[in-house]
């Protein structure tokens, strides 16, 4: 693997897999193997096939190499709730350790890899570990999702602080225009700019999630690649 990210968002339900899955498209154009990761998902049906949780089998869509369900997704969780608190009433226990043997046995499968969290970035995983502990052990940039909609810049703002506090590194972040009726956008926008150190990749307007490849030509993945490249 040349590089891995980490995408965390502002909340839950702002675009994490809307962002990751334009992000594995862009890749993907430019001629690169990618695949793709989301270690826990709460939030799964009950399918012949065991449970499936829908976020990881978009990220599947849009991958260019070959993996099981069970190696993008890992550990399934029936219940729409925190993953610490679905565990518990599995009578099960989730560790960062155990992920990253997970992630550990697919990263050198592609070039690229985009890993998924569940929430926001500071959800607990155990009593012990947060979701912000993964790209740590995972060794990963982070890239943001900003939700954009009334709220935003504290949210915003206070996840990009928490991140580099965290001794992780924010490597940039996506504007997702998830409010369409946000009032004055662009300006908000701008504050975080001039806010977050780390640049801003790309700006989706509100759109249908099925637009995928149209937002991956919104996003600046020309960025990422260079950063890969040996110095």
């Amino acid at each position: 693997m040349k590089k891995g990210y980490f995408i965390t968002g502002t909340d839950t339900a702002i675009g994490k897999t809307f962002v990751s899955c334009a992000l594995l498209n862009a890749f993907a154009n430019k001629g690169v193997n990618v695949g793709a990761m989301k270690p826990i998902a709460a939030g799964c049906d009950q399918t012949v096939n065991g449970w499936r949780n829908d976020d990881a089998l978009q990220l599947m869509k849009h991958t260019n190499i070959e993996l099981s369900y069970q190696q993008v997704n890992p550990v399934a969780l029936p219940s729409p709730i925190a993953p610490h608190l679905a565990t518990e009433y599995l009578n099960q226990t989730v560790t960062v350790e155990k992920l990253t043997g997970y992630f550990e046995n697919i990263k050198n499968s592609a070039d690229y890899f985009i890993v998924e969290g569940a929430g926001g970035w500071l959800v607990p995983l155990n009593d012990n570990e947060s979701m912000a502990d993964i790209p740590k052990a995972f060794r990963l940039d982070i890239i943001l999702v900003v939700g954009m909609r009334l709220g935003c810049l504290n949210h915003a703002l206070l996840t990009a602080a928490a991140i580099e506090q965290s001794g992780n590194h924010l490597i940039g972040w996506v504007a997702n225009t998830i409010g369409p009726g946000m009032l004055m956008i662009e300006k908000n926008i701008l504050t975080l700019r001039r806010s977050i150190k780390a640049p801003l990749l790309g700006t989706l307007p509100h759109m249908d999630t099925k637009e995928v490849n149209t937002a991956s030509q919104k996003l600046d993945i020309d960025f990422l690649l260079e950063l890969s490249k040996p110095s």
